[in-house]
């Protein structure tokens, strides 16, 4: 059995849902069907979530909702006929959403919005699968608080509940077709609708791919296959051949370095399965797209990606004979832990210690208290935040036991006369990451692509 999930921009229309439709059929393993919210038609247009968001949002203020539930509605509505579903759906629908927007008052903002964000996926879960039914095939929706698809933690950040696994593997034991499956939300031991943060769909085809030992878990999008660097930054990938196959361990850290064709988050349940997973094109799917597994046959010396994130900031803190001091590390994690900061990575020398953070928890604002508390606890020589850092990541289970990999790369960079802040790499090998400063990322990209790739 095959859990295949599709996303925003493979059911944005009509068109696209029969395209669905067609993958699906065409292969009697694909029996579990996630769906997201329809997406964007064309560039100026708007996805379904984001028109839920303003309705929510207005709704909250306690104005007038007619329009902005109006084009909700229509989107659906059109969607229902040129797929000649009738008018039953859509005042099924319209239903729904008038019930959610009634508890506006009822509940606190953050539960409401979850409720008017999840609604999106839900209702589109209904409509695909009349659009089945309509093509002459077996489907029904099946609702997560029925299945047992129960969420902790914050409204909008939500993660599963361990035992919703066992729960979730029982419901569609006794299920029969296909099922189509709304993604991005669950239910709360209470009963209140609560969403997964971003990447949510594909965290729930994830989820269910574990939860039924799914053969494949197939991730329908955009684009033919995983590329081996940003196709925005250096144009050529797009004319040659994208990644057909790589480790969880390589999609990981990948994914985590800004390769935004899928979530990092989303993997976790797929891999402590150790179910496969497929990554395909919803407008090509005759192409075999990128498939992510435990191990693949690795040619050494070689890399699979190269992937880049803006958005870092580098905490450098130097004092003659730290080694000496016991306890450094501790005290200067202490300082970012009690200001509510987590690190990334943390690189040493002998005198000195970097502490790679996200500049999202670190705002300016706060960087003279950061160091105040610093040279106050750590009585430091030095110590200054480095802004304005992209980290760059070349990856590949190739690299493992291979000589010379981080020169290469150090050798183009120099080349493209782009600077090197700082360098780490894990234990593992399979990766390593170098920082340099945001206005060199492009050039830093092109050169290390031109150098494993080329």
């Amino acid at each position: 059995m095959k859990v295949c999930k599709f996303g925003g921009s493979s059911l944005a229309d009509a068109a696209q849902v029969n395209k669905v439709i067609d993958i699906v059929l065409a292969d009697p393993a694909r029996r579990i069907v996630v769906v997201s919210a329809p997406g964007k038609r064309h560039s100026g247009d708007t996805k379904v979530t984001d028109l839920l968001i303003a309705l929510a949002e207005t709704a909250l203020k306690g104005d007038n909702t007619d329009r902005e539930f109006g084009e909700v509605a229509e989107r659906y509505a059109s969607m229902a006929d040129a797929l000649k579903l009738g008018d039953g759906i859509v005042k099924l629908i319209e239903d729904d959403l008038h019930g959610r927007l009634a508890q506006a008052k009822s509940l606190a903002p953050e539960e409401f919005m979850d409720l008017m964000k999840a609604a999106g996926e839900d209702n589109n879960a209904k409509l695909v699968a009349a659009a089945f039914e309509a093509r002459g095939r077996k489907a029904r929706y099946a609702s997560p608080k029925d299945t047992g698809m129960v969420l902790k933690g914050s409204f909008g950040d939500a993660t599963l509940d361990p035992e919703s696994y066992a729960r979730l593997s029982r419901a569609f034991s006794n299920f029969e077709g296909i099922v189509v499956y709304p993604g991005f939300f669950g239910y709360t031991r209470e009963g209140k609708v609560a969403t997964f943060p971003r990447g949510g769909s594909d965290i729930t085809g994830s989820i269910l791919a574990a939860a039924v030992c799914a053969d494949v878990y197939e991730n329908f999008t955009d684009v033919d296959s995983v590329y081996p660097c940003d196709p925005r930054i250096v144009e050529e990938v797009k004319n040659g051949d994208g990644i057909p196959t790589m480790t969880y361990r390589e999609m990981r850290e990948l994914a985590y370095a800004g390769f935004g064709v899928f979530n990092d988050d989303a993997v976790i349940p797929a891999v402590k399965a150790r179910i496969p997973i497929n990554i395909r094109n919803t407008n090509h799917p005759s192409a075999p797209g990128t498939m992510i597994q435990q191990s693949r046959r690795v040619v050494p010396g070689t890399v699979v990606g190269i992937a880049s994130a803006d958005g870092f900031c580098n905490i450098v803190v130097e004092k003659y004979l730290m080694n000496r001091q016991i306890g450094f590390g501790r005290r200067l994690l202490q300082v970012l832990e009690e200001a509510g900061i987590s690190y990334e990575h943390m690189p040493s020398g002998v005198d000195s210690q970097c502490v790679v953070v996200k500049e999202c928890y670190l705002p300016k604002e706060n960087e003279h208290k950061i160091l105040q508390a610093l040279r106050r606890e750590l009585e430091p020589d030095y110590v200054t935040i480095e802004r304005d850092l992209t980290m760059v990541m070349v990856v590949g289970e190739g690299m493992c036991y291979t000589p010379g990999m981080l020169a290469k790369a150090c050798l183009a960079l120099a080349s493209a006369g782009v600077s090197v802040s700082m360098v780490n790499q894990g234990s593992s090998e399979v990766s390593f990451m170098i920082a340099i400063r945001r206005q060199d990322r492009d050039p830093a990209v092109k050169a290390l692509y031109r150098a494993f790739f080329s």
